[in-house]
């Protein structure tokens, strides 16, 4: 498991009894996985009928393209976070999240595999780059999200990022399933969802022991609480967009 670093500087958090005792880290950390499988959007209709194969290519080409928006928001937020990581350690640690996503070379990294995954289910790549087919709601989403790690203390941005927990979990049912139900798709082009398990493990055992171990007070615990309910709120509202369909005159 990751040694937790330093606590950072501490921030006022969301009000609780002064009185009001903290859980112990091994309880809080339950309460913590218990709201972020609670809430994940795995139970969203749209993710439901997708895993059952119940999209056409179209919608499913819907989603990709919007979904896109969320993956490049990743390495603009971590960033900001990052920047509130007062020692090296744990910038370096950090860091990897954002060289994940944008890769250490040009072609590399996980944007070049979801523009891949784009592509095998019929997008033009320069079309998903432009970002002309972002719904208004996911852009507003995704755009609250970022928002939300570039105002708020560390504690609370980096407990946002603990939907990583169940991450792989819906990343292996989209392995199972995608070649099922979507065999049109090219294998190569699951190239992200393959990634994101183990990255998804490592990132989210990092982030909950350094929760578990900078929420020292009810009231901060409380405040970590809130950032991943927003979280998955995000990601739920980012579905609630795409099930409505595309927008007037999209191509998609």
């Amino acid at each position: 498991m990751t040694t937790a670093p330093a606590r950072p500087p501490h921030h006022a958090a969301s009000a609780a009894p002064p009185d009001d005792s903290p859980l112990p880290p091994a309880a809080f950390e339950r309460e913590l996985r218990e709201r972020a499988q609670s809430r994940y959007h795995d139970t969203h209709p749209f993710n439901v009928r997708m895993h059952q194969g119940g999209l056409s290519p179209a919608e499913l080409r819907t989603w990709v393209a919007n979904r896109f928006h969320y993956q490049r928001g990743i390495p603009v937020k971590d960033a900001l976070i990052l920047a509130k990581l007062p020692e090296p350690a744990m910038r370096r640690s950090w860091l990897r999240r954002i060289q994940d996503h944008d890769g250490l070379a040009e072609g590399e990294g996980g944007i070049e595999r979801w523009l891949r995954l784009g592509e095998a289910v019929g997008l033009d790549r320069a079309e998903l780059e432009s970002g002309r087919s972002v719904l208004p709601g996911v852009r507003f989403a995704v755009d609250g999200y970022v928002n939300f790690c570039r105002l708020s203390p560390a504690l609370e941005a980096v407990a946002s990022s603990l939907t990583e927990l169940c991450a792989p979990n819906i990343m292996m049912t989209r392995l199972e399933t995608f070649p099922i139900h979507y065999p049109w798709i090219e294998e190569s082009g699951l190239a992200y969802f393959r990634s994101r398990v183990p990255q998804g493990r490592r990132d989210g055992a990092e982030a909950l022991t350094w929760v578990t171990d900078w929420a020292r007070t009810r009231a901060e615990q409380l405040a970590a609480l809130s950032a991943l309910s927003f979280k998955c709120d995000v990601l739920w509202s980012l579905l609630d967009a795409v099930e409505h369909g595309s927008r007037p005159g999209s191509s998609l």
